[in-house]
């Protein structure tokens, strides 16, 4: 496959449709050579590559007026070893492409979102998370990738090379084109679910215990009725100011499994997912741990303040703590504020306040999410973000992988 071989130029729009560009060519190449030979061409002609997954980023970090690589064709589980807990898949393979063929062979993914969509790359490459304090991001149990460079040839980077890996596993597709995948996975586990609907001042008298004490704790804030809604969580009375709450924990091995709403019991992967339209444009930011609850009221008073332009829930999750230089969850386990803006409105107003008031507390930023992050902040408060830049600049010194996005934070 030759760029001469490849269609011309289409429009391309992410999944919420509040990113859309127009590539000079774009490619779905169906092996590592293939990705090689487009990525070499492509630099020889002073293009920039970019690579899409499903599309699930609302940061314009897959942009590009150069070459755009879509990894679908690339995908599936490779292998897995019960024995060192650890299995391998192509970049493409999405999340709910683990499900079975690790489940068949005794094992799991140790923690995940509730969109199962997006591809494992894209997943890793922007730090997206589950919740509970003892569980990193997918990021945190990469141990292994191999990487297509700007030469078109392919490197793998393990866990014999750290200050690479820890560069690889949350570098947003600056590194590199990530083909292929290691993880940490786990033994097979079913979840029992809890799903109540308590007033705000419980959960904040709560969040000690529901912190440390479940595997898995979140909820959404309702600052108005319209909210539920909006998520695919109505039906639960009167909302405003309550929380839609959210616990897992692993069952027993003699507790049968349940189909009963708010209170199943079934294989983890078929607990954790959630269906969203693709009705909000979203900001997620993380604050340490311990920080929490004094940034979680301070939200809710400038919602309730912003009304109607914070119709949308307040989400809230924790992540454990991980090595990565880019990650969120960087040597500290996390407290995840999300809020979202209404696509057709102008609500940037609301969330620079909330980028506003979040700062005060040493917020760091999704990468997949909107922010409003810039080079001074990013080496604030990511520790070793010029470590990061180091490692970059040395894999791709020309900038092929950068973007107008990505270049004024990590050139």
């Amino acid at each position: 496959m030759a760029l001469a071989d490849l269609p011309g130029a289409r429009p391309w729009t992410n999944w919420v449709g509040n990113q859309s560009f127009t590539p000079a060519r774009m490619a779905r190449p169906r092996s590592e050579e293939e990705v090689g030979a487009l990525v070499h061409e492509a630099a020889q002609r002073g293009m920039g590559v970019r690579v899409v997954g499903a599309g699930h980023s609302f940061t314009p970090v897959v942009q590009t007026d150069g070459l755009l690589l879509d990894l679908s064709g690339l995908s599936g589980v490779v292998s897995t070893d019960p024995a060192r807990r650890q299995a391998v898949a192509r970049a493409g393979t999405p999340i709910h492409g683990f499900y079975e063929p690790l489940w068949e062979r005794g094992l799991a993914l140790r923690n995940q979102g509730d969109i199962d969509d997006q591809h494992i790359a894209g997943a890793v490459a922007t730090a997206t998370h589950g919740s509970g304090i003892a569980n990193a991001c997918l990021s945190g149990v990469v141990r292994g990738v191999r990487l297509v460079g700007a030469d078109g040839q392919a490197r793998h980077i393990g866990e014999d090379e750290p200050r690479l890996l820890r560069a690889a596993q949350v570098s947003v597709g600056t590194l590199g084109v990530m083909t292929e995948l290691e993880l940490e996975v786990t033994d097979a586990y079913r979840l029992t679910e809890q799903v109540d609907v308590w007033p705000w001042a419980e959960v904040m008298e709560r969040w000690e215990e529901l912190v440390h004490d479940h595997r898995h704790f979140g909820f959404f804030w309702m600052p108005s009725e319209a909210s539920a809604a909006l998520y695919n969580i109505e039906g639960h009375g009167a909302m405003t100011d309550r929380c839609y709450v959210k616990i897992y924990d692993e069952a027993a091995p003699d507790q049968p499994d349940s189909a009963t709403p708010g209170r199943r019991t079934d294989r983890c992967y078929r607990i954790y997912p959630m269906v969203y339209d693709p009705n909000f444009h979203e900001l997620e930011y993380f604050v340490a741990l311990e920080r929490g609850p004094e940034a979680l009221e301070a939200m809710r008073e400038l919602m309730l303040g912003s009304l109607p332009d914070s119709v949308y829930p307040l989400e809230v999750r924790t992540v454990g703590p991980d090595d990565a230089y880019l990650s969120p969850n960087y040597e500290t386990a996390t407290t995840v504020i999300s809020v979202s803006g209404t696509p057709g409105t102008d609500y940037w107003g609301y969330l620079r306040a909330v980028d506003a008031l979040l700062a005060q507390f040493d917020a760091r930023v999704h990468w997949g999410k909107l922010h409003f992050l810039d080079s001074e902040r990013l080496h604030a408060l990511y520790p070793e973000a010029a470590e990061f830049i180091a490692v970059r600049r040395e894999l791709d010194p020309a900038g092929v992988f950068l973007n107008d996005h990505l270049r004024p934070l990590l050139a």
